[in-house]
């Protein structure tokens, strides 16, 4: 069993993650020990790293909800798992993934904390331009266009599904209360047919954007949509005003 202390000290000081050791019996829990890992990693050199505590690292964006919950481990003698944002020693950002244990060296008769830390920016980059893609096309599956502040126009475009329909329309009601619409125009002249569905769901979004306040335009309707419309009875007692284009429509409110 290998029972080398020199050789467990070399291993720490090259493996390629940054090792701290910490000796919270020492006034304000300063370094003891940084690994090579950690100097490359951070850019400081171990004079500026030994006998300091590892709030140095920390700057304008990091988490103070990931700090305390930092703290409140290290308090409470327990291993907490944080990721945050830190900064190296000339001033780059980067994101850190940190692990802090604690140990007790019975020999000695005190505790330490061990702290495993590993650069993360590249994965968090992936994750925040995976999160924009998703948004993007979310924006795509929804994309509503304001015209003015109390104006919109709603694009309904291709072939569309039930389900595709149904996240239309909970959207669309959330967009337009949270931005207080009073017009909202459905444009349907992308679409390839106009299925039954659809006009009963443009009915059902017509009663709820009423409850709201808003009034909701129809525009791009074709003969062809317009003689399936005449099919559902409660087309007519719903008084949706219907408009050839959606330029027809601004040009109607332009003269109000």
């Amino acid at each position: 069993m290998l029972n080398n202390t020199n050789v467990i000290t070399e291993a720490l000081h090259y493996t390629r993650a940054g090792v701290l050791i910490t000796d919270p019996s020492l006034e304000d829990n300063p370094i003891v020990y940084a690994n090579q890992g950690f100097v490359d990693m951070t850019g400081y050199t171990r004079e500026d790293i030994i006998g300091k505590n590892c709030r140095f690292l920390q700057g304008e964006e990091t988490d103070t909800a990931e700090i305390d919950r930092l703290r409140d481990g290290i308090r409470n003698r327990e291993s907490v798992f944080v990721e945050l944002i830190n900064y190296k020693k000339d001033g780059t950002m980067f994101w850190n993934s940190l692990s802090v244990d604690t140990i007790y060296v019975e020999e000695e008769g005190r505790h330490y904390f061990v702290g495993v830390q590993k650069d993360v920016t590249e994965r968090k980059n992936i994750e925040k331009s995976y999160s924009k893609s998703v948004e993007e096309v979310k924006s795509l599956a929804f994309p509503i266009v304001p015209l003015t502040d109390h104006l919109a126009v709603l694009p309904l475009i291709g072939e569309m599904s039930e389900g595709r329909f149904e996240t239309i329309f909970n959207d669309a009601s959330r967009y337009v209360q949270n931005r207080e619409i009073d017009t909202l125009i459905i444009d349907v002249s992308g679409l390839t047919k106009l299925k039954e569905f659809e006009l009963e769901g443009i009915l059902r979004l017509k009663s709820v954007l009423s409850l709201l306040g808003t009034e909701m335009r129809l525009s791009g309707i074709s003969v062809e949509m317009a003689i399936q419309a005449v099919h559902l009875t409660d087309i007519a007692k719903m008084e949706i005003r219907p408009a050839t284009s959606v330029k027809d429509i601004l040009e109607e409110l332009v003269k109000k």
